[in-house]
């Protein structure tokens, strides 16, 4: 079992991260600033509602304290909603309808004084209402992401369902404190905190420039998929590859369109940059090629050569990173 101070120090990690990343959210004018305003509203409200729990954890909350942590739900689960429609609806403009979906957390706000934290049937059902509420908004998102999955970038769509899958999580989490499971309880600050990072390394070292970097483009996930083919096409017919001097813009005007989608539809499809995609086809031609017989005695330098390769040292290097062995030994095995 963790101890009482590990657990502190653990769910207090998750609650500063979350804290910073939602002002990090707030602050950045970068990309689309309304999307990163909603998302900083949803990770504050995870913030404020975990909060909660570890607080009440150490320290008995008066009745408006409890009530106040349980609202960060009521005003996350909508934002979640309406950060997904941002995403993949980018120019669109939120009207006063969209703004409605908050009234529940302002109403909340108001009736806090009134509203019963007792253990009895009555707070039961409004601590209910709260889990429910967070429910509605997550079949709703995962709806709208099912039915606009194929329209928006494969990235966009990834990095959305990322972070559904994280909120469902917790979720169910909610419902374990909802009956009253006491291990729920003092876990959900934990996994929220092992989560938040997770969340943070996704959006600073990876997502974050996935989703931004191609945040113009008008490549769907069904034309991306199509896109795709066609160069794995011309590299697998045309043996592309081989040219030592290939570059993005050369692929770009073989298949007439735009060096930035060839980037797009490789990063999105294998999660390599282009060189690495390069790459991955030069050193299957070179592990043929060091199993031939015809090429037993043919230099390390000639297999780097016939498979595209400008020098022996980049074959060398990027050999060994996919094999895990240099040429010369795997030659030998």
């Amino acid at each position: 079992m963790l101890t009482n101070g590990l657990i502190l120090i653990l769910a207090s990690l998750g609650l500063a991260q979350g804290l910073f990343l939602s002002f990090y959210l707030f602050t950045l004018k970068k990309a689309n600033k309304k999307s990163n305003i909603l998302l900083a509203l949803f990770l504050l409200g995870l913030t404020i509602r975990i909060g909660k729990s570890v607080l009440n954890h150490y320290v008995p909350l008066a009745n408006w304290q409890n009530n106040i942590g349980i609202s960060g739900i009521l005003f996350a689960a909508p934002s979640l909603w309406l950060y997904g429609l941002s995403l993949f609806e980018k120019n669109k403009s939120f009207t006063l309808r969209d703004y409605i979906h908050f009234v529940p957390f302002i109403l909340f706000l108001f009736l806090i004084p009134f509203v019963p934290r007792h253990g009895n049937f009555e707070s039961f059902w409004n601590y209910g209402v709260v889990v429910f509420h967070l429910l509605f908004y997550l079949i709703l998102s995962w709806s709208y992401l099912y039915k606009n999955r194929l329209h928006v970038s494969l990235s966009i769509a990834r990095w959305y369902r990322n972070i559904l899958i994280g909120a469902t999580l917790i979720w169910f989490h909610y419902v374990g404190n909802l009956f009253d499971f006491t291990l729920y309880y003092i876990t959900g600050p934990i996994f929220y905190s092992m989560l938040i990072y997770g969340l943070s390394y996704l959006f600073l070292n990876r997502q974050k420039f996935t989703v931004q970097k191609y945040d113009s483009s008008n490549l769907n996930k069904k034309s991306s998929g199509i896109l795709f083919q066609k160069v794995k096409k011309l590299f697998e017919t045309e043996y592309t590859y081989l040219d030592e001097g290939l570059t993005l813009n050369v692929v770009s005007e073989k298949l007439r369109v735009k060096s930035r989608e060839i980037s797009q539809v490789i990063n999105e499809n294998t999660d390599q940059n282009f060189y690495e995609f390069v790459n991955q086809y030069r050193i299957e031609k070179a592990e043929i090629l060091l199993k031939d017989s015809k090429y037993d005695n043919e230099k390390i330098a000639t297999i780097a050569y016939e498979s595209g390769f400008a020098n022996v040292t980049s074959f060398n290097v990027a050999f060994k990173k996919k094999t895990g062995l240099t040429p010369s030994v795997y030659r030998k095995g």
